[in-house]
């Protein structure tokens, strides 16, 4: 199963919720209807991240939101990206994504990183110098549990049940920031989804080292800017620019004694977060170019607690002049 494509078209939803931006329950009912119409106008995946103990309530429970989603859709996939599967008992993550493909039609991807805020780790009680180890472990359970046979698990008998609907089980794909995640990509999971773009020849060498296949092209889905659409760029930046702002700030402070892990900065202002790169907004013209010299579009519609009515307007224009220009998705 080495090789799980990389989606071209993408909406991501961590559903951060700052105080100075949309309400929770208004920004969650968005995503819902988000995900509804990139179903509908031919988006590839909708991907749902996990993060705990943060100040503005970033989505906690991904597969709660993708069963929600999925009651919403019909042929999308939904990536889980990523779960911290150190955090979890790995039997109850076997269990719920299964019933979760089930309830899709099979349209799961999972991703598993092994996490990196020790404040995560502390909520839960989990072993945050064994996060490494864990992720192994936990593939390992949920490649058997996926078997429908039963397997030994912490001293007993255990077969998970029902299967999910996708032989021979649900894309297990692993997530990471380090040479060490490349690795083990290689060896345990059946994709890579790097942070960075200079650990995809790691994990290219390792599956050769290993006699593994190498991946398609356009497997590996590393450091994509989110994207938003305009006519007036200049005056839609003005408008995102405190949640962008937002969420590089929230993420530099995350990863501040962890240098490589993310590509934003500390303490960042309007114009840094502009020339950083992490953030794209462009004209409808410029949508297609990127799209045509072999980019994707991943759009984060709901940034940093954006406003819907902003969100909309940027999905509404791609829609109408970039959407009927690209191949039709089936």
């Amino acid at each position: 199963m080495t090789g799980v494509a990389a989606p071209r078209l993408t909406l991501s939803f961590d559903m951060r919720a700052p105080g100075f931006g949309a309400a929770p329950d208004e920004l969650y009912a968005a995503a819902l209807d988000q995900a509804a119409w990139a179903d509908v106008v031919g988006f590839d995946a909708l991907m749902l991240n996990e993060h705990h103990a943060s100040p503005d309530g970033y989505l906690p429970s991904p597969v709660v939101l993708a069963s929600a989603m999925a009651a919403r859709t019909r042929r999308i996939r939904l990536w889980i990206s990523a779960l911290v599967l150190p955090l979890h008992d790995p039997v109850r993550v076997a269990e719920d994504v299964a019933v979760l493909d089930l309830v899709s039609g099979g349209r799961v991807v999972l991703v598993v990183a092994a996490g990196y805020r020790e404040a995560e780790f502390a909520l839960f009680g989990a072993d945050f110098s064994r996060r490494a180890a864990l992720v192994e472990e936990g593939v390992a359970v949920l490649t058997r549990a996926w078997s429908g046979v039963s397997f030994p698990h912490r001293g007993t008998e255990v077969r998970v049940l029902p299967r999910p609907l996708q032989r021979p089980r649900i894309p297990i794909v692993l997530g990471g920031s380090s040479p060490g995640s490349a690795r083990r990509a290689a060896r345990v999971a059946d994709g890579y989804r790097p942070s960075r773009a200079a650990l995809v020849e790691v994990y290219e060498t390792e599956l050769a080292a290993l006699g593994r296949p190498a991946p398609p092209v356009g497997t590996t889905l590393a450091g994509e800017p989110a994207v938003f659409v305009a006519r007036d760029v200049d005056r839609f930046w003005t408008d995102l620019a405190p949640f962008a702002v937002h969420d590089t700030a929230s993420y530099a402070e995350w990863t501040r004694f962890q240098p490589g892990v993310s590509r934003h900065t500390a303490e960042p202002d309007a114009d840094a977060v502009r020339t950083s790169g992490n953030y794209l907004v462009l004209t409808p013209d410029e949508c297609l170019d990127r799209v045509r010299n072999g980019g994707g579009l991943h759009l984060k519609p709901l940034l940093g607690g954006l406003p819907p009515q902003l969100s909309w307007a940027s999905l509404r224009l791609l829609e109408s002049e970039v959407l009927p220009h690209l191949e039709r998705r089936s």
